[in-house]
């Protein structure tokens, strides 16, 4: 099946697509800066530690993949952060900035480097992954909401300018998804709503038409639909995996 590179790939939704795409026979390429979380991932995968909004770090993985001479068959540009929250009066711009900075200028980043590669073999997949909060807004989360938007308007420039080449790109929206991220999210909302977790926890589910959270398997396996020849001509669309979610703002 070819390399695939995951980046924020050591755990969490990554790490889902990385167990999902070595089932489905593809070599896997993960990046990130959890260390630990790297060291515990399986001896048989390509694990590298870079941060995603580090050119020099991104350029250094991609030639260590190139020169491995089995090409890039797909890219999982997922590396992210939740960022602040908080009221946009009080958003710091340093948090802003390095939110926007993982979440967007990582997948600039991968997309950039991940091209020439795919060009070269006339093939390739690129997905994006976004968020609801890329659909809808949330409040209290706008740095996050504003890069997981700018990255569905990457992604559809993507599409259109690698297209002719056989390069397809999609993004990929999770509602909430179960485990440490979203938990420290319900932490800091509750605090800043001046509720509780389990209380907050019941909102997203039902905030959705299915009544249930999404599950980090639920995103991987969608990834790897959008990079397989079942989706070969599926570019440039923005796939929500949420149960349905009306608004990620939960009900409370």
């Amino acid at each position: 099946m070819g390399n695939v590179l995951i980046t924020g790939g050591a755990s969490g939704i990554g790490r889902a697509m990385a167990e999902a795409f070595d089932r489905d026979g593809y070599r896997v390429w993960v990046t990130d800066v959890d260390a630990d979380a790297l060291a515990a991932l399986p001896s048989h995968w390509n694990a590298r530690r870079a941060d995603a909004a580090s050119e020099e770090a991104m350029a250094a993985v991609f030639a260590e993949l190139a020169g491995d001479g089995g090409g890039l068959a797909a890219l999982c540009a997922n590396a992210g952060i939740a960022g602040p929250t908080a009221s946009i009066e009080n958003v710091d711009l340093d948090d802003w900035r390095r939110c926007v900075s993982v979440n967007l200028e990582g997948a600039f980043l991968a997309a950039k480097y991940a091209a020439p590669l795919m060009k070269r073999a006339g093939a390739g997949s690129i997905v994006v992954t976004s968020s609801t909060a890329g659909q809808y807004g949330y409040p209290r989360r706008a740095p996050y909401a504003a890069a997981k938007w700018a990255v569905i308007g990457l992604m559809k420039t993507l599409a259109a300018e690698l297209g002719p080449f056989g390069i397809r790109a999609n993004a990929i929206c999770p509602g909430a998804v179960e485990g440490p991220r979203m938990e420290q999210v319900l932490e800091r909302e509750a605090a800043a709503k001046g509720t509780t977790r389990d209380v907050l926890y019941h909102g997203y589910a039902s905030g959705t038409s299915m009544g249930r959270w999404v599950t980090a398997a639920d995103i991987a396996e969608m990834a790897v639909f959008l990079c397989s020849d079942r989706a070969r001509l599926v570019s440039g669309q923005v796939i929500a995996v949420d149960g349905n979610t009306e608004n990620p703002d939960p009900k409370v």
